[in-house]
């Protein structure tokens, strides 16, 4: 289980990469990564290419049916509603995922629509794999940017006083 969860942090670190919120995701169907994806919402000025969504575009295209009853997705942060609803339109199996999002998670935090009967199809969330380690790398990446904010006002203030 937590070898899926490192190949969701490896997208995670892809992401970061390229300066973007390091969330990642795969889509598993016997045993085997269908599906692959990290954020790209930056980039693509898109807001839906969440690393879930993507992996489960290519989890369909990888296995040829949008029905991905088989399938679990192993993502590194708590999952919104959005990719919450991608999720249980795809059939996915259970959603494991690493650290918690209070501010947008659906899949425990503000509520569970993954879980939420009322839907014609449920997800099983498994919360806390690799949490520490998917934890850490986002307050990582978001300590650096306010870093880079601080040095860009200082700068910004001399460059006035000169």
């Amino acid at each position: 289980m937590t070898d899926y969860m490192q190949e969701a942090l490896l997208e995670a670190h892809d992401a970061m990469i390229i300066g973007e919120v390091p969330i990642g995701a795969v889509v598993v169907h016997d045993g085997k990564i269908v599906g692959r994806g990290h954020n790209l919402r930056e980039h693509s000025q898109d807001s839906t290419l969440h690393a879930e969504v993507l992996a489960i575009q290519e989890a369909c295209m990888t296995l040829g049916s949008w029905r991905l009853e088989d399938c679990d997705l192993y993502v590194t942060l708590e999952p919104c509603p959005m990719c919450a609803g991608a999720m249980i339109n795809s059939r996915i199996r259970t959603c494991y995922y690493g650290a918690k999002d209070p501010k947008a998670g659906v899949a425990g935090s503000l509520g569970n629509l993954l879980e939420d009967t009322r839907f014609n199809h449920q997800v099983k969330v498994v919360a806390g794999i690799d949490e520490e380690q998917a934890a850490q790398l986002l307050k990582s990446f978001f300590q650096a940017i306010r870093k880079k904010r601080k040095a860009a006002k200082l700068a910004k203030k001399q460059a006035q006083k000169a």
